[in-house]
C-alpha cells in the first residue's frame, strides 16, 4: 500500500466524528492504546461511551482477533481518558500514518499524556509469560528501513521536523510506574522494545540478533504510534505485557502461535488493569503536560 501522506483534513474528520458521536464536551486527559487480549482495560472505563472504529471516518480498522475495535470515553482512575481498544498493524495492509492516525486524532482531541500497551514475545531468558514489562526504549526495525510514519513533508502544526527521541519513555512516568508496582507487590520488569512488521513471529535467528542488540521484548506494534506520539509533544508510558517466550534454538519443539499470544492475555489483563488505573490516580492533579 502506498505510504502517501494523509491531509490534515483526515484527522480533524475523524476527531469532529469522535466528539459527534461521544459528547462535543469531551476532553481527554490521558490516551490509552490496547495490545492483542488486552481490551479488559475499555471494560473497566466508567460512565462509558462507546464507538465502533467503523463509525469513524478514515479510521484503520484491525482484522486481527484480539482487538475488539472501538474508542471508550470515560472516566478511569479519577481522569478523564479515551481508550483505544485495539489497534490495527501495518501488516495488515494500512500504511504508517493509517496506523498513527488514531495517535493524531487524540492530539486533536487535546490528549497529552498516552500509555501505550502490547503483548510482545520476551526475548531476556528471566521474562516469563505473564510478565509486565515497561518500556525503557525501543528499536524501530521498520522504522529504520525507511517504513517510517513521519516519512513525507512535515506540518508544524503536528510537531518538529526533527523529534527528539532520547526520551520517547517519560522516566517520570516509569518511576511512577515502578512506585505503583511496588504498592501493589506487582513484579515490573522494565527493558527495551524491538518492533518488527511482521506477520510471521520470528526465527530462532531473528531471535538470537534481537537479543545481540539489545532488545528484551518483541512486537509488531507500537513503535510508530510512540514516534508520532513524541512528535506532537505527548508524555509516554509504554507496557508489555509478555505473552510467551521467543524461540532461539531451531531444534524446539515448541511453536509460538496467536492463540498463545491471547491466552497469556487472560493472566496479563487483570494486571495491566490495576497498574494503569492506580498509575492514573497517581498522577499530580491537573490535566498533564
Amino acid at each position: 500500500m502506498s505510504e502517501s501522506v494523509l491531509p490534515s483534513r483526515v484527522y480533524d474528520e475523524a476527531a469532529a466524528a469522535v466528539r459527534d458521536r461521544v459528547g462535543a464536551d469531551v476532553a481527554p486527559e490521558v490516551g490509552v492504546i490496547l495490545g492483542s487480549g488486552l481490551s479488559a482495560v475499555a471494560d473497566a472505563v466508567q460512565s462509558s461511551r462507546a464507538v465502533p472504529y467503523t463509525d469513524l471516518p478514515h479510521f484503520p480498522v484491525s482484522t486481527v482477533e484480539g482487538h475488539s475495535g472501538r474508542l471508550v470515553c470515560g472516566q478511569l482512575g479519577g481522569r478523564s481518558v479515551v481508550v483505544l481498544q485495539g489497534r490495527a498493524h501495518y501488516y495488515e495492509g494500512y500504511s504508517q500514518q493509517q496506523i498513527t492516525l488514531p495517535v493524531r486524532v487524540l492530539q486533536r482531541l487535546g490528549v497529552r499524556t498516552l500509555i501505550v500497551t502490547n503483548a510482545a514475545g520476551g526475548l531476556n531468558p528471566a521474562f516469563e509469560p505473564g510478565d509486565l514489562m515497561l518500556i525503557s526504549d525501543h528499536i524501530n526495525l521498520v522504522g529504520m528501513a525507511g517504513t517510517h510514519p513521519l516519512r513525507g513533508p512535515n506540518d508544524a502544526t503536528f510537531g518538529p521536523r526533527f523529534p527528539d527521541m532520547s526520551r520517547a519513555y517519560d522516566p517520570a512516568l516509569r518511576a511512577l510506574a515502578r512506585q505503583v508496582g511496588q504498592s501493589q507487590a506487582l513484579q515490573l520488569r522494565e527493558g527495551v522494545y524491538a518492533c518488527v512488521a511482521g506477520p510471521s513471529f520470528e526465527t530462532p535467528a531473528e531471535v538470537r540478533f534481537l537479543r545481540l542488540i539489545g532488545a528484551d521484548a518483541v512486537g509488531m506494534s507500537t513503535a510508530s504510534e510512540v514516534t508520532v506520539a513524541c512528535h506532537a509533544g505527548m508524555r509516554v508510558l509504554g507496557v508489555s505485557g509478555i505473552s510467551n517466550v521467543a524461540i532461539s534454538a531451531p531444534s524446539s519443539e515448541r511453536e509460538t502461535t496467536h492463540a498463545e499470544v491471547l491466552e497469556a492475555g487472560k493472566i496479563i489483563a487483570p494486571r495491566l488493569v490495576a497498574l494503569v488505573t492506580a498509575v492514573l490516580a497517581a498522577l499530580p492533579a491537573g490535566k498533564p503536560s
